[in-house]
C-alpha cells in the first residue's frame, strides 16, 4: 500500500487539502502536523486518514515510509510573519523543508509544497523571478531560501517538484491561526461582536482602506494543488492567486454585505459607521505589502486554465459557512 502524506494536516491549508483528497475517494493519508495548539485537531475531525504523526517524529524516521509514499504535499510551516527569532524560522521552514525535498528526490516521490507571496516584499512587480524577491521578514526569507535550493536543482531532479506561492488565502479551517487568520475572518468576527469593520488608515499613497491584496479563496488553492498532482510533468515554483489586486474596503463590504443581503458600496458603509479607519500600527512600518497581484504568466503557460474566484464569490462562500458553524 502507498501513501499520500500531508504535512500541516491539521492546519488551514492542509487539512482542506486532505478533504480535497478525500474527495477524490484517497484515504490512504498520513497526517503529520504538530499538536502543541490541540484546537487544530478540529480540522481533520471530518477527514478520513490512514494515520497522524507528529512533524518531528516523522522527519526523524524517513526511513520508515521507504517505498510507501505516493505523493507529498509540505504545507507545514511556521506562518507567523512576525515571528523575530529567525533560528526557529529557519530550521522549521528551510531545514526542515530541505530534507524532505532530498528524501523525495532520493525516493523520485513528486513534491508539492507551499511558498509565499512574501518572498516578493513590498512588489510592485510580482513574478518568479529573483529580480522581483525582495522579502521583508524572515518568514518571507525562509521561503525565499528554499525556493532558490529548490531551483538550483530543477535540471536534475528525479521527481517533480512543485511549489506554489500563496498570496492572501481565506476561508474554512483557519479560526486557530489568532492574530495571523485572514482579513476576512477577522471582518466577519468583528462585525458581529462590534458592528463594524476595522481597517488601516492610508499608506504608502493610498486612501483609507485602499491597499490592496490578492486575495485567494482557500477552496482554489486546493484545486491548484490537485491539479499540480495530475501533472507530474509541472516542476516549478508557480504564484497561486487570482491575479487581481482587491482593495480591503472590497474586501469588508463584501463580508458585510453578504451577512446583511445588502450591496452597499464602502463608502456608504463607512457613512453608516460600519467601516471605521484606524491608525497604522508602528511595528508593520516598512514589513507592510500595501498592494500584492500575482502574475500568473507561468502557471497558465504550465497548463491551469480554470478562473480562481474573486472577493465577491469567495467571500460570499466564506460568510456562508461561517454563518453555519
Amino acid at each position: 500500500m502507498t501513501y499520500y502524506v500531508v504535512t500541516g494536516a491539521a492546519g488551514f491549508i492542509g487539512s482542506k487539502l486532505v478533504e480535497g483528497l478525500n474527495r477524490r475517494g484517497i484515504t490512504d493519508v498520513i497526517a503529520v502536523d504538530n499538536l502543541a495548539h490541540a484546537d487544530k485537531f478540529k480540522n481533520l475531525a471530518g477527514c478520513e486518514i490512514a494515520d497522524y504523526v507528529d512533524q518531528a517524529e516523522f522527519i526523524a524516521h524517513l526511513e520508515r515510509y521507504e517505498g510507501a509514499v505516493e505523493a507529498l504535499f509540505h504545507q507545514g510551516a511556521c506562518s507567523d510573519t512576525m515571528e523575530t527569532d529567525g533560528r526557529y524560522m529557519l530550521d522549521n521552514n528551510y531545514a526542515y523543508s530541505r530534507r524532505l525535498l532530498e528524501w523525495c528526490q532520493e525516493e523520485e516521490v513528486p513534491l508539492i509544497y507551499a511558498s509565499s507571496a512574501s518572498v516578493y516584499g513590498a512588489g510592485p512587480e510580482f513574478r518568479e523571478e529573483r529580480r522581483f524577491e525582495k522579502p521583508l521578514n524572515v518568514y518571507g526569507y525562509s521561503k525565499f531560501l528554499f525556493d532558490q535550493y529548490v531551483r538550483r536543482m530543477l535540471e536534475t531532479r528525479n521527481a517533480q517538484v512543485a511549489g506554489l506561492r500563496y498570496f492572501n488565502v481565506y476561508g474554512p479551517n483557519e479560526q486557530h491561526k489568532g492574530r495571523m487568520a485572514s482579513v476576512a475572518y477577522h471582518a466577519y468576527h468583528q462585525l458581529l461582536g462590534a458592528g463594524k469593520v476595522k481597517l488601516f488608515v492610508g499608506s504608502e499613497g493610498y486612501g483609507n482602506g485602499e491597499q490592496r491584496r490578492d486575495f485567494v479563496y482557500v477552496d482554489d488553492v486546493v484545486d491548484v494543488n490537485l491539479w499540480l498532482l495530475e501533472r507530474g510533468d509541472v516542476s516549478g515554483v508557480f504564484n497561486c492567486g487570482t491575479g487581481r489586486a482587491q482593495s480591503f474596503n472590497e474586501l469588508a463590504g463584501a463580508v458585510i454585505n453578504s451577512v446583511q443581503g445588502t450591496r452597499r458600496s464602502a463608502k456608504e458603509l463607512a457613512e453608516k459607521g460600519l467601516i471605521e479607519y484606524i491608525a497604522f500600527p508602528p511595528a508593520l512600518v516598512g514589513k507592510y505589502q500595501s498592494y500584492t497581484q500575482a502574475d500568473l504568466t507561468r502557471l497558465r503557460a504550465a497548463g491551469y486554465t480554470r478562473e480562481l474566484r474573486p472577493v465577491e464569490q469567495g467571500v460570499a462562500a466564506y460568510v456562508a459557512h461561517l454563518q453555519k458553524s
